[in-house]
């Protein structure tokens, strides 16, 4: 199995590729909207897509062999992806009948896939060959030591041109490694995700949520601040503070990826020194579950951007690239279940309490969450020796009773 790393490199053209690359991307962002368009919504094949629709996207957009079938392969793709969706029950499938609209959102004039045949790299100047509307274009890079690093040596064969918030060029290069082979073991690290703490581990490792959450709200008050002066002024200061608005979002992103950085790093550098497998708790749809409930303003919002997610896909991938399994086990009564007798207690904010009379175990929740994720996660790995499992017994009258949870 290869891991895909991408690699962000910035663009410095001239200003007249500069206008050339922003032809392209509106030429293949309009391509896209035109085969999403035209192919009923249930064709995903890229190659059937690219069939209906192939010539009329060259004479219509004017684009390069490579660049339309690239269009059509990102429809097929989005579709599929919509489709996924579907089946996870984030979207109702009845929602898109046949005879409707696509349910794939509008295509930006944002990013163009590239492969080999249109894109190269150019290790001694540093620099990269596209195909743009009107021709092929050497176009410089202003990268640093750490994409000169991972680029050394590789050809790498496809790529994505895409125009940031900043309105400055970016080329998403695309490097195919081959993992480490995975570790072979019987021991787990429990990871519990959560706002107040955004991981707890089994070993007691915590990282506090309390700084992400100040920033949070320190952004969230200036943002209301240059909002609300946005609606008023001048056109010159309403459109600055547009701007600075949206300055502040990518700041906070960036700092929320810095921090997720760091936590998945040190998890998956304490399995390796343990050789260890990382199991943690399977969150999807918890925003839709979440969202549903009434809550005030602060909290909605400090739910919606709690970036679980986000901290899974650092696990996963640092997970792929040293070869520790990353686990997803269901999340259902682990923050409720004693991890010593396998009892449900009580949960108050960040303690526990065991209600079962012969344990009577109390102490931080979500050391307590962690440890059952961790316990799960072996019942995966071993599920004949582990603590959770089901056996069947044989009473006196002849019928099958059903033993639950082995305590410890």
């Amino acid at each position: 199995m290869e891991q895909v790393l991408t690699i962000v490199c910035k663009l410095n053209p001239t200003k007249e590729i500069a206008q050339e690359i922003e032809a392209t991307l509106f030429a293949f962002a309009d391509a896209c909207n035109y085969a999403n368009e035209q192919v009923k919504p249930n064709i995903t094949s890229k190659t059937t897509i690219q069939n209906m629709v192939y010539q009329t996207l060259r004479e219509k957009f004017g684009l390069s062999a490579n660049l339309a079938v690239r269009a059509c392969a990102r429809v097929g793709a989005n579709r599929k992806t919509a489709k996924l969706k579907n089946n996870h029950g984030a979207y109702k499938v009845r929602r898109f009948p046949l005879h409707t609209a696509s349910p794939v959102k509008k295509f930006a004039p944002t990013s163009a896939d590239y492969d080999a045949r249109i894109f190269a790299y150019r290790e001694k100047d540093e620099s990269v060959s596209l195909t743009l509307l009107s021709g092929r274009y050497h176009i410089p890079l202003d990268i640093g030591n750490y994409q000169r690093g991972k680029l050394k040596g590789r050809n790498p064969t496809s790529a994505q041109l895409c125009k940031h918030r900043d309105g400055k060029y970016y080329i998403h290069i695309q490097v195919k490694d081959e993992p480490q082979s995975p570790i072979s073991s019987n021991k787990v690290i429990g990871v519990d995700f959560g706002r107040t703490d955004i991981a707890v581990t089994s070993n007691n490792q915590k990282w506090s949520g309390k700084q992400i959450t100040q920033v949070r709200d320190k952004y969230s008050k200036i943002r209301a601040s240059l909002q609300k002066k946005a609606s008023k002024g001048t056109r010159s200061s309403r459109r600055r503070c547009r701007r600075l608005v949206k300055l502040l979002s990518m700041r906070e992103k960036r700092f929320q990826a810095w921090v997720n950085h760091n936590i998945s790093k040190t998890i998956i550098n304490q399995a390796l020194k343990s050789n260890a497998l990382v199991s943690i708790e399977d969150l999807t749809g918890i925003r839709d579950r979440t969202n549903q409930k009434p809550r005030s303003k602060r909290e909605r919002r400090l739910s919606n951007s709690w970036s679980f997610y986000q901290l899974r896909s650092f696990l996963e991938y640092k997970g792929i690239k040293y070869g520790v399994e990353v686990l997803a086990v269901p999340p259902q009564y682990t923050s409720q279940t004693c991890y010593r007798c396998l009892h449900i207690g009580l949960r108050s904010a960040k303690s526990f309490k065991c209600v079962n009379s012969n344990c009577l175990w109390h102490g931080d929740a979500d050391w307590n969450g962690s440890l059952m994720i961790q316990a799960l996660g072996l019942s995966v790995r071993q599920p004949e020796g582990s603590r959770l499992f089901c056996s069947l017994d044989r009473d006196d009258s002849g019928l099958l009773k059903a033993i639950g949870l082995q305590p410890a």
